[in-house]
Order: C-alpha cells, then sequence, then structure tokens
C-alpha cells in the first residue's frame, strides 16, 4: 500500500496587504529554516503568510525589528507572500513581496507586535509603504 498523506496549500491569511500592488511581483528568494524556530516562528507547523524577513548570506532569516539594528537581520528584505509549511530542515524557495503597502497592525511577527522601521538604512532593500 503507497504511503499517501494530504496537504492543504493555501495562501494564508493575507489581511497584512494593503493593497493588491506587488503582489504580481513577488520574488523567490531561499530561506534558512535553521535561523527559525517552532516555538517562535511556526509553532502551527507554517511560517505564516506576512512575516518579516531580512536577507543574510544570500538566504532569508527572521527580521531584527530593533530599531538600531541596521545591518544583517536589521535590514528588512520584505514579507513572505504565502503561508510556508514546514518540513524537515531543508532550506526551500518562497515568495517574497519587497513592494507595495502593508497594514502594520496585522503583520506577523511571533511574541512580539511588529513595529515598521523608521530608519532609512532598515528599509533599504524595500519600497513598501506601511499603512
Amino acid at each position: 500500500m503507497p504511503r499517501l498523506t494530504t496537504e492543504t496549500i493555501g495562501a494564508g491569511d493575507q489581511s497584512w496587504l494593503g493593497s493588491s500592488h506587488g503582489i504580481h511581483e513577488c520574488r523567490t528568494e531561499v530561506l534558512d529554516i535553521s535561523t527559525f524556530t517552532a516555538a517562535t516562528h511556526f509553532p502551527n507547523g507554517f511560517i505564516p503568510s506576512g512575516t518579516p524577513v531580512a536577507k543574510v548570506g544570500g538566504v532569508l532569516v527572521p527580521y531584527d525589528s530593533t530599531e538600531a539594528t541596521v545591518n544583517g537581520a536589521g535590514v528588512l528584505a520584505g514579507h513572505l507572500f504565502t503561508d510556508q509549511p514546514v518540513v524537515g530542515t531543508n532550506d526551500f524557495g518562497v515568495p517574497v513581496l519587497d513592494h507595495g503597502r502593508v497594514k502594520v497592525a496585522k503583520v506577523p511577527q511571533g511574541a512580539n507586535a511588529f513595529t515598521a522601521p523608521v530608519a532609512a538604512a532598515k528599509r533599504a532593500a524595500t519600497t513598501i509603504v506601511y499603512i
């Protein structure tokens, strides 16, 4: 008997989007799953749509919203466009929204509330308008 599994794939809760601008131009990047923790970033088995990410060493890592951190993980690369199921420990490609409008109050950020970056250096890699 074959080992069959059922998986439901969807976009997730995209209420964090402030407009449809940019959704057809999401870029594909590789997510370094080893930098995300199950309890904080994917307690339900997936990293939620809207999660802010930074690009360090050519791969995506969790974004550090501490305003004084303006390099590495402190530079916003964008937001994951769709829910990303986590299966195993291999890195994988994800769609990233790096321009458009985003509702700050709806951005998932683990245990902490998301704060829109103020410093120009923190948002230099994006053209996102936070509302």
